[in-house]
């Protein structure tokens, strides 16, 4: 057969794969998750491996039990502490009338207006409430979360096959660490089977330290930020839910901590119309960005070099170009995939197609 006819062949192969990925998108998604999972439990079951009951060791599927039920338990417990907080959150701010809350703000806005009238070639044209009530209004618009509730308790027997499927998988990717890698080399021609199983345990490795890490991160994050904006005169149930957003947002480097910082903000401003801007509002605000500006400062110094360090090893100019790409091509979602896809990418370039000079300087740290 001809060079041609391979490329046909494996073009054909490629394009059936991704339908077949497509069709079963669902059942990947929870083996994705899975493996995530499994990947934070795993320190929990080795420790519990090497642990001896009267001199007996825990036996493996005991020690993978065990860990699985502390995952679902956190998770448990999480959702049933923040999620009345976060429901009360929103429908408090869907309460509000963004006219009179742009009413409220008619003094502060009319002065940036004089400001960027001075500045600005558009002079006396730009009109910043029209663009705040439009912008406000979105931002503000919670009164969909019943409707969300409402879709999510009409489909308990999606969810519940959805959780047990991940349970069942996490079970057995805990109980075995190498089944994962095991089921994937079985899909490549033997000659290839040791290359590509070189490349699956360093993927392993690398995401699991990057998860680890990446759970801890959000953890602390979330408690700082919260902690700190309870200090400065945040209410409590206010400091919670944009702590627990900043957390979350902070997984995508760079752009997250700022989209954290913005949501924090508004929700000040939001929380607080019925005060003097100027002696009430603006110091509040400050403090917030102070909060916000500290908490980044522990999370780039302490936090992040443990994680990226030992994970991604790439120039923060590389990765911020990936995440642009990402985000461009998948939105949020794909910001914070970003990292460990390519992650799982440069780890197979540099198996197989290390003579390349190009994917030699993109892999060298790994």
């Amino acid at each position: 057969m001809n060079g041609k006819g391979k490329y046909l062949i494996a073009a054909v192969g490629m394009l059936f794969l991704g339908l077949i990925f497509w069709y079963f998108s669902a059942i990947l998604a929870y083996i994705g998750i899975a493996v995530v999972l499994s990947f934070i439990g795993r320190p929990v079951v080795d420790f519990l491996n090497k642990a001896t009951i009267k001199k007996h060791p825990i036996p493996t599927s005991v020690s993978a039990g065990l860990t699985l039920a502390l995952l679902w338990l956190v998770m448990i417990v999480f959702f049933r502490t923040f999620i009345p907080m976060i429901v009360e959150e929103a429908k408090q701010l869907s309460d509000i009338n963004v006219q009179s809350a742009v009413h409220s703000l008619d003094e502060p806005i009319r002065n940036i207006e004089a400001f960027v009238s001075k500045y600005s070639t558009e002079g006396s044209d730009f009109k910043i409430q029209a663009l705040i009530t439009e912008n406000l209004s979105s931002v503000l618009k919670f009164s969909d979360i019943s409707s969300v509730f409402g879709s999510l308790a009409g489909t308990v027997g999606g969810l519940f096959i959805a959780l047990f499927s991940i349970s069942f998988i996490t079970f057995f990717f805990l109980k075995d660490s190498s089944l994962f890698v095991d089921s994937l080399v079985l899909l490549v021609p033997e000659k290839n089977e040791e290359g590509v199983r070189h490349v699956l345990e360093s993927i392993k490795n690398l995401l699991m330290r990057y998860f680890v890490g990446l759970f801890f991160e959000v953890i602390l994050v979330g408690t700082m930020v919260t902690i700190g904006l309870t200090i400065v005169g945040m209410g409590f149930s206010h400091a919670v839910v944009i702590g627990l957003f900043a957390g979350l947002i902070n997984v995508i480097p760079y752009i997250g901590p700022i989209i954290g910082t913005m949501f924090g903000l508004i929700i000040g401003i939001a929380t607080n119309l019925n005060v003097d801007f100027y002696t009430e509002v603006v110091p509040l605000l400050g403090y917030t960005a102070l909060v916000f500006l500290i908490v980044q400062l522990i999370d780039n110094i302490l936090f992040q070099p443990l994680i990226y360090s030992n994970s991604v090893n790439a120039h923060p100019l590389e990765i911020f170009i990936v995440i642009l790409l990402a985000g461009s091509m998948s939105g949020i979602l794909g910001m914070m995939l970003a990292i460990p896809a390519y992650t799982i990418f440069r780890v197979i370039a540099k198996e197989f197609f290390n003579k390349y000079r190009f994917v030699r300087k993109l892999t060298e740290k790994i």
